[in-house]
């Protein structure tokens, strides 16, 4: 049995240790303890946010297992519609291939119709090609072509 919840404080060590835990995330994350201060200051400010989500999966034990941040986002576009954009997806190595991820983008997409959300997008690197057939394998579609500036 697993729960979903939205995250606390208590919960970003275990977060950014999921994020830090693969060739990408290794080089752009700094997972140590104690856990740097920009983390918790970055949670803050997320929770803070009424248009921010940053959700977490704990197994029976209530153990943090798996993480998404689901944001919403207003725009003028589609008649002043609302996009749901979902960041930051894990789940722990050893409970991939059971679903889980399904079943919390199942959730998402739950809550971006709750939201009225007119569309719910995200990004995934393309150096990540078991991400991208999840994601196609749920019906998202790569409809567009991204371009980001790191500073």
């Amino acid at each position: 049995m697993i729960n979903f919840r939205k995250a606390t404080e208590q919960d970003v060590p275990a977060i950014i240790e999921m994020i830090a835990n693969d060739k990408l995330g290794a080089q752009r994350e700094n997972f140590q303890d104690p856990l740097p201060s920009e983390y918790i200051k970055a949670f803050k400010n997320i929770t803070a946010d009424p248009n921010q989500e940053l959700m977490v999966v704990e197994n029976e034990d209530q153990e943090v297992i798996g993480t998404l941040q689901l944001s919403f986002i207003q725009y003028l576009t589609y008649q002043g519609g609302i996009r749901a954009q979902i960041e930051a997806v894990r789940i722990k190595d050893n409970y991939r291939g059971q679903g889980i991820g399904k079943q919390l983008f199942e959730w998402a997409i739950s809550r971006a119709n709750e939201r009225n959300a007119h569309v719910l997008q995200l990004t995934t690197d393309k150096q990540r090609p078991e991400a991208i057939k999840f994601y196609e394998d749920l019906g998202f579609k790569a409809s567009h072509e991204g371009m980001k500036m790191h500073f």
